[in-house]
Parts: C-alpha cells; sequence; structure tokens
C-alpha cells in the first residue's frame, strides 16, 4: 500500500524536528553530567582510591552521596568539632568516621550500616547486584529473610537509574575502609 505524499513529508518533518530538538537536550545532559562529576571530585571530604574504577562514575556517585545527605545518617557525627554548620559554623565532615555507619535511631534499635568497603573492596560488603537490589527493595541480602530497611529512604533511592545505583556503588568502593564506629549514639 502506498501512502500519499503529504503522509511521507509529514513524517520526515516529524524525524527531522525530533533529531533537531534532541541534539541540543543531549549536548546540555552531556554538560550537566560532565558539572556534576567535577563537582563530586570537589565535594568529596575523603581521599580516593581511583584504582581500577571509572574515575567517570565515582565522581557522579560523589555527587549524589555527598550532595543527597548520605552523610547525615552514615556518617557519626556528621561534622568534625567546630565544623557544624547548622551552628553558624565553617563545614566540616567528620572524615574519621566518614560512611562508617552508628547513628542510633532511638527509640527503634536501628542503626546505620558501615558503607566503607570491606576487605575485599566491597561497599557494606555487598556485590553491586546486591547493593542495587538492596537499593531497589529494601531488602539487604545480609539480614535475615524478610527484613526491611526502617530508616534508610530506600524507596527513594530505589527510583534512581541503574547508571546512578552503580555510581553511588563505585564512589563507595573508592572511600576509605573504616571500621565500624565504636561509639555509636544518636542523631542530636
Amino acid at each position: 500500500m502506498k501512502r500519499p505524499a503529504h503522509s511521507t513529508r509529514f513524517t520526515r518533518s516529524m524525524l527531522l524536528g525530533v533529531a533537531v530538538a534532541t541534539t541540543p537536550i543531549a549536548a546540555l545532559h552531556a554538560q550537566d553530567n560532565a558539572s556534576q562529576i567535577r563537582q563530586g571530585f570537589a565535594i568529596s571530604p575523603v581521599p580516593l582510591n581511583l584504582m581500577g574504577k571509572n574515575p567517570a562514575l565515582v565522581g557522579l556517585g560523589s555527587y549524589i552521596v555527598n550532595t543527597g545527605g548520605c552523610n547525615d545518617c552514615h556518617t557519626n557525627p556528621s561534622f568534625a568539632p567546630g565544623g557544624d554548620p547548622y551552628l553558624g559554623q565553617l563545614e566540616q565532615i567528620n572524615v574519621a568516621e566518614f560512611m562508617a555507619g552508628g547513628r542510633l535511631f532511638p527509640p527503634s534499635p536501628f542503626k546505620s550500616a558501615n558503607l566503607t568497603p570491606d576487605a575485599t573492596g566491597k561497599p557494606a560488603g555487598l556485590t553491586l547486584d546486591q547493593f542495587i537490589q538492596t537499593m531497589r527493595t529494601g531488602h539487604n541480602p545480609l539480614d535475615p529473610p524478610g527484613s526491611l530497611l526502617q530508616i534508610m529512604p530506600w524507596p527513594a533511592f530505589g527510583k534512581k537509574t541503574d547508571r546512578d545505583l552503580r555510581a553511588i556503588y563505585e564512589y563507595l568502593s573508592a572511600i576509605p575502609p573504616l571500621p565500624d564506629n565504636p561509639n555509636p549514639s544518636p542523631i542530636p
């Protein structure tokens, strides 16, 4: 069946319009992505081990982690002495306990997890697939079956793209490993 000439012209002009319209969006997305990666490296409060890692993912992961409030729960206390911006002080992240967990959430029995790399280099002892599963479902496969994370905002983080979650994982695998925080305490 032959298409009418006006139908073919319309289809071609629509395709051309889509191509023209998406090119600037793709360029803007690439610029934003590069900007986020640069900012991620600029705001990481700890030295990073990039050996064997994708630097772009590490930078993007740092951007997501360090602008997403992860420090508020997974670093205890969040700020170094004299570096609490909520008290009008110049912000200084507590690098000695960065992402080592230990934040208690009374009256619940829950405590934030240590997200630093374990002896095998896996953040929180999780493989990438386990990490993504935890972020999407709220169930950490290292926890008993049927248990769900109760404080972690996994329903929100689970909506992130696979690339974003991989970037978070790549960043967490690049930060210094630390033992579990020896001084768990509640949020002040």
